[in-house]
């Protein structure tokens, strides 16, 4: 039988050369210039931050400064476990003016550790995350003190400082209260309007309680407040039937008004732990800083532990919304250091550790939909100065 060649040998042909010489092109680079020279617009522009590098790559190469020549500035939104930070510093300053008033007394962090560091209050810890986030070289600051519920949350927006989280600082064992008017119990919430702070921790303590209450997001009506402060205002305004906030706020507001408090974090003493985060750069650039704030705080809370007198008078001048200082104290003692090791699983066992809580509020937030995915608890942690203090100390 005699073959005929038709059209269709030729579109062939014509198609294996025009696909050897694609590969060809692309091979030489002649795509990638042709598409940079007529389609410049396709390609992806890449924004590189400093979250792209390691935190320590400016650190010097030797040991120029053990310590900043400047304050260390330790940023915080006050809780009673602040009274520990306070008397460390020897008081609260703010971030316009972190000079102390003359006359202050120094705190335990200058006379026994021979470091320079301020306690930079903040009534908003959206503004203590900002001030985290840039850094006190540029107006913030070189640490805060942060419930681990809001670090997973902003871990990612904080990428660029690198945070790592350095000590426990305080457990809240009835600080956070919601305060209901007309509201016998957690379930009766259902179709009320709910008042939080979204940006503090309690709104974590919120959540809790809606499924302790197997009540689901959308049973309560949600009512943003600007700061926690404002929880016990919104109460006796009539513009919530429940809040959320500092028991010393709304526990009040709710009298006032004929209400109760129906819950408080003594129901949930391992829920909302707040822990002393640092700026990556500044852990690598000053690890004996790192370790003096350590020892300072941890001696600083073991003597309020001891005697509250001197924390509680410093507390209720910067935060006179917690109520009694003495009380605000109770609620949220400072952590000693066994309960830093449990906690973090240097030694001893916490009923919830580091990890846990970090990695299930971050999981929440994610079944939330608030937020891009966060970084493992394990990249979120540098504690190379807590077993240093810890070794140190012994058993």
């Amino acid at each position: 039988m005699r073959l005929h060649r038709g059209p269709g040998l030729f579109l062939f042909l014509f198609l294996c050369v025009l696909g050897a010489s694609y590969v060809l092109a692309s091979r030489m680079g002649y795509l990638d210039r042709l598409q940079e020279r007529y389609f410049p617009s396709t390609r992806e522009a890449v924004r590189l931050s400093p979250g792209d590098f390691p935190a320590g790559v400016a650190a010097p190469v030797a040991d120029v400064a053990s310590v900043p020549l400047r304050p260390v500035l330790i940023g915080f939104s006050p809780r009673g476990a602040s009274a520990g930070l306070l008397v460390a510093t020897g008081g609260a300053t703010a971030l316009d003016n972190p000079v102390p008033p003359a006359g202050a007394a120094q705190g335990l962090l200058k006379t026994a550790y021979a470091l320079d560091a301020r306690a930079v209050l903040f009534a908003r810890e959206e503004d203590l995350r900002h001030a985290l986030a840039i850094g006190a070289e540029n107006g913030g600051v070189d640490m805060a003190t942060l419930s681990v519920d809001r670090l997973a949350a902003w871990a990612p927006a904080l990428r660029d400082a690198a945070p790592r989280t350095l000590m426990l600082v305080g457990r809240s064992r009835g600080q956070e209260a919601l305060a209901a008017v007309g509201v016998s119990d957690l379930a009766s919430l259902r179709g009320k309007r709910l008042a939080v702070y979204p940006y503090g921790s309690s709104h974590y303590f919120a959540l809790w309680l809606l499924a302790r209450a197997g009540l689901r997001i959308t049973d309560v009506r949600w009512v943003d407040l600007p700061t926690t402060l404002d929880a016990g205002r919104a109460l006796r305004e009539g513009r919530a039937d429940a809040v959320v906030g500092l028991w010393g706020d709304v526990e009040l507001a709710a009298r006032d008004r004929g209400g109760a408090v129906l819950a408080t974090t003594a129901d949930a003493p391992h829920l909302v732990a707040t822990v002393l985060v640092a700026r990556g750069e500044f852990t690598a650039r000053y690890p004996d800083a790192v370790r003096r704030v350590l020892r300072g705080l941890l001696d600083a809370g073991q003597s309020v532990l001891k005697d509250p007198t001197a924390g509680a008078r410093m507390l209720g001048e910067v935060a006179p919304y917690l109520g009694d200082p003495i009380e605000a104290i109770r609620s949220a003692p400072p952590a000693t250091l066994a309960d830093n090791r449990a906690f973090f699983g240097l030694s001893g066992e916490a009923p919830v550790t580091y990890d846990e809580l970090f990695q299930s509020a971050a999981a929440l937030f994610q079944k939330l939909k608030q937020g891009p995915p966060v970084p493992p608890a394990e990249d979120t942690k540098d504690l190379g100065g807590l077993k240093y203090v810890s070794e140190t100390r012994g058993p």
